[in-house]
């Protein structure tokens, strides 16, 4: 079984909504695009049946474990499981880092892959951060979209959750090449996906009210969820103090694809 990638589409909707979406949510009302920004939505009857799917899903699986795991499982434990998974995702970010030509944010993920698994004990404990390194994350979708490969259509994973064409190519490419992978013994591999297993419904159970509110309280919830999705990730991508004054209303454009297909 395939480590599941740190930066996974649901894993981004999940962290998402613990920083921009809440933001978004509280300051803005109802998320939408900003005005003049795109939605291409090719598939949107099939993405609303698959969402309706992972909302099922949730509802009677993910949710439940997650509140279950965040109320048995005592907190330093989940941050323990957190920073072990994070560290598995580090060498992944190399690889990405070195394929997007940034050299400074490789090294700076290597010495923190380096400090965390030796003196934070496998990465169980995160000093890095207590010194200042932390993590440069990154995905293949980023990596993509450097090399000016457009967004594509929106998706909507089974089991995923939200996503692009370009970023669920880049899902699965980051799960074929994690280097993780190519260490770790066919029989442990199991194991691995195991506890970021466990990091994701430390995630889901961390933002439970908000992802209640969002999913099980909104008139849409996939229109809600499609467009907060496509804001957070294209803020990702953008990021910079010009993206977080468009949370203001004073960069419509800030969110829009650079390198999207103008016709």
């Amino acid at each position: 079984m395939l480590p599941v990638p740190k930066m996974f589409p649901y894993r981004r909707l999940v962290a998402g909504l613990g920083v921009l979406a809440m933001v978004t949510l509280v300051a803005c009302g109802p998320a939408t695009l900003p005005q003049g920004d795109r939605i291409t939505d090719a598939d949107e009857a099939q993405n609303r049946a698959v969402h309706r799917f992972n909302v099922a899903l949730d509802q009677a699986v993910v949710g439940p474990t997650a509140r279950g795991y965040g109320t048995i499982v005592p907190e330093p434990m989940r941050i323990g499981v957190d920073n072990f998974a994070s560290n598995l995702s580090q060498p992944s970010y190399v690889l990405n880092n070195l394929l997007q030509a940034r050299i400074g944010q490789a090294t700076q993920n290597v010495v923190r892959f380096l400090v965390n698994s030796t003196i934070g004990i496998g990465g169980i404990f995160d000093p890095a951060t207590a010194i200042g390194v932390p993590a440069a994350k990154t995905d293949f979708g980023q990596t993509l979209h450097i090399w000016g490969v457009p967004e594509g259509d929106f998706v909507m994973l089974p089991g995923f959750g939200p996503s692009t064409t370009r970023d669920t190519v880049g899902l699965i490419v980051d799960m074929a090449t994690n280097p993780v992978r190519q260490v770790v013994a066919p029989g442990e591999r199991h194991y691995v996906t195991g506890v970021q297993l466990l990091d994701l419904l430390g995630d889901r159970y961390e933002v439970d009210d908000v992802f209640d509110d969002l999913i099980y309280d909104s008139a849409d919830s996939y229109a809600q969820l499609r467009s907060l999705y496509l804001q957070s990730r294209r803020f990702a991508l953008g990021g910079g103090a010009s993206a977080t004054a468009a949370l203001d209303g004073d960069d419509a454009d800030i969110y829009a694809d650079p390198y999207i297909d103008p016709y």
